[in-house]
């Protein structure tokens, strides 16, 4: 078979193929932000069953055996609304579900400068109260921290997950062209071979789950299309009535409109929800919002639930608020919304059933593996060519560092802020700002531990640590809880059992890691020695060739 390609010139090397080209963009797109998706791939991983552990973050909370009415909860926290919140503009409440023993509520204020505008509160379903429960941000803590980070502007923290999702999808592109054997590679695994080792684990964790990986990918930036790529919406949209048309199409947030200043009560919430209900199923129905309680103009807007429908787009009904007329039912959106919603609901997951819900977390918890396999077959791979593996150069330490601080340490963080769920007093002030500040105050011990220490050291005391905090918070849970394993095994609570089980098992996890660190012996290349006679050394290299 004739070919047209030249080779190139004496004394020129050859170009690089597109193999070697998207080696080199897979091997840098994939570690200057590797420790950014790893820790949005583990906290996004545990906000697959956020509800939960914001249920266990609660212990205060009674277990839910069913699903109590929604139509006479969403009328007994209405009334409490009401009294709490009267001439807020608008205030929406989250009903009872099978993932969820409360009511959440928000609602809107007049600010002062300097202060919040909006109130929030969970409510006990039976009694239509505020619950008594430990002040926490629950799961939705890593939910958010999985997209917005903290500390830092909501909209800085969105673009840099953003990006960080941008350079995830390159990564794994590239990656599909560099492993040309890569499916072949699947089904090779090599222990305590080094960097091949390494290398064939991030191999199969990647093929694991490769179409589940583009597409969290993928969707993840669709979900936030709009903070992204602005420009097309901004040019079809001119006008104040089609903003708020586009806000209708994508959101069950009804928009307040001006007060009329003649007092209505609201009619009857239950009775609305109701009507949902006939339509959509007794334990299907979401969210309530009204706007303009209490005034003649006020609207009210039943939401339908996320279970069993794959799409985030909103179906809801709209009530006239003094009358209980409905007005509209919502329930279609355009070809592009549609696609969107569909996207977001499978990068969320809150359609899924418990089997479904497993399968995401374990393949999401493969593609956290993926990340962490990458960032640690780095320093393994270049270990081996340093001049000196005793006296690494700067660069080397800064990324092997901040890999153990990136991966053990996150682990180490995560289940302090647990620890710190249980440990803090419950009448603490910002009590759940301080949860979050233990995670990140820990977070940072873990890093400076890692440059402190040698970094093999490092690596299994850090391990070691999270699998011990992992194995003794079921014991802390039963010591400063009523609701201890045996217990909730007991009443048949899966919340509780199913997270002192899944602590174990992720312990046992790290444990393996750390004992399997302790007994590798790193093979390392003993250092160069320079030629006593350069002439010399290069004669003989010239000879040798």
């Amino acid at each position: 078979m004739k070919t047209d390609r030249k080779p190139p010139p004496a004394g020129r090397p050859a170009a690089p193929g597109i193999r070697q080209s998207m080696s080199g963009l897979h091997t840098w797109v994939g570690l200057l932000l590797g420790w950014v998706l790893y820790a949005m791939f583990l906290t996004g991983t545990v906000a697959y069953f956020k509800d939960e552990l914001s249920q266990w973050m609660r212990p205060e909370l009674p277990h839910q055996t069913e699903v109590p009415d929604q139509a006479l909860v969403a009328q007994r926290v209405a009334d409490a609304l009401v009294a709490i919140a009267p001439g807020s503009p608008q205030w929406s409440l989250r009903l009872p579900d099978a993932r969820n023993n409360s009511v959440y509520a928000f609602w809107r204020t007049a600010a002062a400068p300097g202060q919040r505008g909006f109130g929030e509160a969970s409510f006990d379903p039976a009694t239509g109260r505020k619950v008594t429960s430990r002040e926490t941000m629950g799961g939705d803590f890593f939910y958010r921290f999985h997209f917005q980070f903290h500390y830092m502007p909501v909209i800085w923290g969105r673009w840099i997950a953003g990006v960080a999702a941008m350079f995830m999808l390159v990564a794994i592109v590239s990656g599909v062209i560099t492993h040309k054997k890569i499916f072949v590679d699947f089904f090779t695994f090599r222990w305590g071979k080094g960097q091949r080792s390494w290398l064939d684990a991030h191999n199969a964790l990647s093929v694991f789950g490769l179409p589940f990986h583009a597409m969290i990918t993928y969707s993840g930036l669709v979900t936030l299309m709009a903070l992204y790529m602005p420009w097309g919406e901004q040019a079809a949209i001119r006008t104040p009535a089609e903003r708020q048309q586009l806000t209708a199409e994508l959101s069950a947030f009804i928009q307040p409109g001006k007060p009329s200043g003649e007092t209505a009560p609201l009619a009857s919430i239950e009775d609305m929800v109701r009507h949902a209900q006939e339509r959509w199923g007794r334990d299907n129905v979401g969210r309530v919002t009204v706007t303009h309680a209490g005034d003649a103009a006020a609207r009210v807007a039943v939401a339908r639930g996320e279970a069993g429908r794959v799409s985030m787009s909103p179906q809801y009904m709209e009530f006239e608020g003094p009358t209980g007329r409905l007005l509209a039912v919502h329930e279609g959106v355009g070809a592009a919304a549609e696609t969107r919603g569909v996207l977001y609901a499978l990068h969320l997951g809150r359609f899924s059933d418990s089997v479904t819900r497993w399968l995401y977390f374990l393949v999401s918890l493969a593609g956290t593996a993926m990340v962490g396999t990458g960032l640690v077959m780095w320093t393994v791979k270049r270990r081996q060519k340093l001049a000196d593996p005793e006296r690494p150069h700067v660069g080397f330490r800064l990324v092997e560092r901040l890999n153990i601080a990136g991966i053990a340490g996150l682990s180490i963080a995560m289940a302090a802020f647990l620890w710190a769920n249980r440990l803090l007093p419950q009448g603490m002030a910002d009590r759940a700002s301080w949860e979050i500040h233990g995670f990140f105050i820990v977070w940072a011990l873990t890093l400076a531990h890692a440059a402190l220490r040698p970094a093999r050291t490092a690596w299994i005391e850090q391990l070691w640590t999270a699998a011990a905090l992992l194995a003794l918070l079921p014991v802390l849970n039963a010591a400063t809880t009523r609701r201890p394993l045996w217990h909730s095994l007991a009443e048949g609570d899966w919340v509780f059992a199913g997270t002192d089980l899944l602590c174990w098992g992720l312990a046992g996890l790290h444990a393996v890691l750390a004992i399997r660190t302790a007994r590798h012996q790193p093979r390392l290349r003993p250092a160069r020695k320079p030629d006593r006679d350069p002439m010399a050394g290069a004669a003989l290299r010239k000879g040798e060739a």
